[in-house]
């Protein structure tokens, strides 16, 4: 795909989750793909016909095991955060019908505990698990989702 082929395609809807403890640390799950190195909040795509609410609840449960009774919806950002694929990505994710995605988050406060945590999923997207304080998160992540972190972060600064 060419770099005009490529800034013609749409971005992906999606929903991130930003959990807090009661320490105030941020849930990250160990990615397994070719990003081993790095560490994300939970996210994923919406279904037809789904809410971005109800889309993040759905996600935070897949991936983490967290259910919606175990955590309370604090803020959501204002808008959708994009960004944009690595070029060499592009093709092989979504069968390149994407340039990236675009993120609505959801802060939500955890009120378990960490015992109710399982990455052991049907489908796992995590290797590891841990909680780590919001200032660590821009540094762990991807590269190329770095500012949609900042955003996040400062979208929900009132509240960390």
């Amino acid at each position: 795909m060419t770099p005009d082929d490529i800034a013609k395609l749409p971005y992906r809807r999606n929903v991130g989750v930003m959990v807090l403890n009661a320490d105030g640390h941020v849930w990250v799950g160990q990615r397994k793909d070719r990003y081993k190195d790095a560490w994300q909040m939970p996210q994923g795509g919406i279904d037809k016909g789904e809410d971005a609410r109800a889309a993040a609840l759905r996600e935070l449960e897949e991936e983490t095991g967290i259910t919606a009774d175990l955590v309370e919806v604090v803020a959501e950002t204002d808008g959708w955060l994009p960004y944009e694929l690595p070029h060499d990505l592009i093709p092989k994710l979504w069968k390149g019908r994407f340039r990236g995605q675009e993120q609505k988050y959801f802060l939500l406060r955890f009120l378990g505990s960490d015992d109710q945590i399982n990455i052991d999923t049907d489908d796992p997207e995590f290797s590891s698990w841990r909680w780590m304080p919001p200032a660590d998160l821009p540094d762990a992540i991807v590269p190329f989702k770095r500012d949609v972190y900042m955003q996040v972060l400062a979208e929900f600064e009132g509240h960390l």
